[in-house]
């Protein structure tokens, strides 16, 4: 038997059950990391040492009955800009080379006492910045379904390692589709909750109006199951969100009969690739063969989606990065003469290129003269963008469209076009600027054998619909593993 072939949920179950140790579901997990991170680099930092001496002290609860849920001794895997005290946390930036926070961020406590055992710090984007797993400080992540193409970003690192089963999930961060994007491009599920539901404490921030956690798994069940632990009102976080309802898995139910799908007509104009167009109204196609009503609607501003996001998130980023200066904490230049120029070099030395990109984009839009023009005016059209998603939500209770334009693509493609890069979000941002949940399940996959993701679109606290809908739909399929983690049955 495969442990990592399992959705965490059912490894939980044979915990549960004495038929497998948490030990040898942790070994399991570090094991296939040792064999193909080699090759999918999908972890900045792997704490063996630490991941099994945790496992013993989860399997003694577990056997005194003081761990009891379906997410106790499963190993679980962290996106690296999330804190974890005592454990290297860098962003995947030089800058962060050495630092070691000394407390641990509130997602990763609440699954800390629900038994989950962390086996290491994933791979990402340098400070979030990036759609790819890239522009990493520390190497490229591949895509397990094709090692010449990329995983997607920001958490590529994350959803690589669930779809090689380097681990059974993992936490990722979504500021502009970074948890679905790269769902999509590696053929998992991935969730980003309604803003505020999951605490930003202990998240290294990049776009703080934007930014959640969320899961990324095998399916629905085990992220519906991870974001029921993780969600909690955080009085350390002022935009956390008190909930009466985190009772996510309830929606875990196989019936779309009336619920009122709309699917956006400018989600599938120009420059959607066909292969994913047709995967995606198939999948319409089925969930209004189980009993959904799916008709075409038209929202609007979607063309101003991009802008106003890299005009909010770099304003944001510039604000948030300035803390990083050499003095207190992180990397700090060798050789320098006198305060300004330590800040400069260590800067200059410490961030990539990506980053220093939108660093000095966001100092622009909010430079004297220029802050009406162009911060205002995004913040303006964020506003605008949510009316119309509130519109929209009077007649729907789920918005259907593509993840992403295109599959996964090769290597290299994307960086030397960072326009390029910026357009592959068009169709996950906006639920970032309305601060709404969304999902990406697998549906299909194209001619090369990349998978292809279906996004659903619920409106704020409603993940219910969504993962009901997500749910629905993934009972008409089964979950499609990689070659690479399937050879290693």
């Amino acid at each position: 038997m495969n442990l990592m072939s399992l959705t965490a949920v059912e490894l939980s179950r044979k915990i549960k059950e004495k038929e497998v140790s948490v030990t040898e579901a942790v070994t399991a997990a570090l094991d296939q990391t040792e064999a193909l991170d080699k090759i999918y680099h999908c972890y900045v930092t792997v704490d063996r040492e630490g991941a099994l001496k945790k496992a013993e002290q989860v399997q003694k609860a577990i056997d005194k009955g003081e761990l009891t849920g379906p997410l106790a001794g499963v190993p679980v895997a962290i996106k690296d800009n999330m804190c974890t005290r005592g454990i290297l946390t860098t962003c995947s930036s030089k800058i962060l080379e050495n630092f070691y926070p000394t407390y641990t961020a509130e997602a990763v406590l609440n699954l800390e006492k629900a038994g989950a055992v962390m086996i290491g710090k994933t791979n990402m984007d340098e400070f979030a910045m990036g759609s790819t797993t890239e522009t990493s400080a520390y190497g490229v992540t591949r895509n397990p379904w094709n090692e010449n193409h990329v995983p997607g970003g920001s958490s590529g690192g994350s959803c690589a390692a669930v779809a090689a089963e380097e681990c059974s999930y993992a936490l990722g961060s979504d500021t502009g589709g970074s948890i679905r994007q790269p769902s999509s491009f590696c053929g998992v599920t991935g969730i980003k909750p309604t803003y505020g539901t999951v605490s930003r404490y202990g998240l290294i921030a990049y776009g703080s109006s934007l930014d959640q956690i969320g899961p990324v798994a095998k399916d629905v069940t085990d992220c519906a199951t991870v974001l029921e632990a993780i969600a909690s009102y955080d009085a350390k976080d002022s935009t956390s969100v008190k909930r009466e309802d985190y009772d996510f898995t309830k929606a875990l139910v196989d019936n779309v009969k009336g619920m009122k799908i709309g699917i956006p007509k400018s989600y599938f104009g120009e420059g959607l690739d066909d292969e994913v167009r047709d995967a995606v109204l198939k999948a319409a196609k089925t969930l209004e063969e189980k009993g959904a009503v799916v008709e075409e609607f038209e929202l609007g501003l979607v063309d101003y989606a991009i802008p106003a996001y890299y005009v909010i998130a770099s304003a944001e980023a510039s604000s948030n990065l300035a803390r990083f200066d050499g003095v207190k904490y992180g990397f700090r230049t060798k050789e320098y003469d006198g305060l300004h120029q330590m800040y400069k070099k260590t800067r200059s030395e410490g961030f990539g290129e990506e980053v220093k990109r939108r660093i000095m984009l966001g100092s622009f839009v909010l430079s004297s003269g220029y802050y009406d023009a162009y911060y205002l005016k995004a913040l303006r059209t964020k506003a605008l963008i949510k009316r119309e998603f509130d519109k929209a939500f009077e007649r729907y209770d789920v918005i259907l469209g593509p993840a992403a334009p295109t599959t996964a693509p090769e290597i290299g493609r994307s960086l030397s076009d960072p326009i390029k890069m910026y357009l592959g979000d068009i169709y996950t941002i906006s639920v970032n600027l309305a601060g709404l949940p969304g999902i990406s399940v697998p549906c299909g996959t194209d001619s090369k054998g990349l998978p292809i993701g279906l996004q659903l679109i619920g409106d704020s606290f409603m993940e219910k619909n969504i993962i009901r809908a997500a749910y629905s739909f993934e009972q008409t399929r089964t979950y499609a593993r990689c070659a690479a983690a399937a050879a290693r049955d």
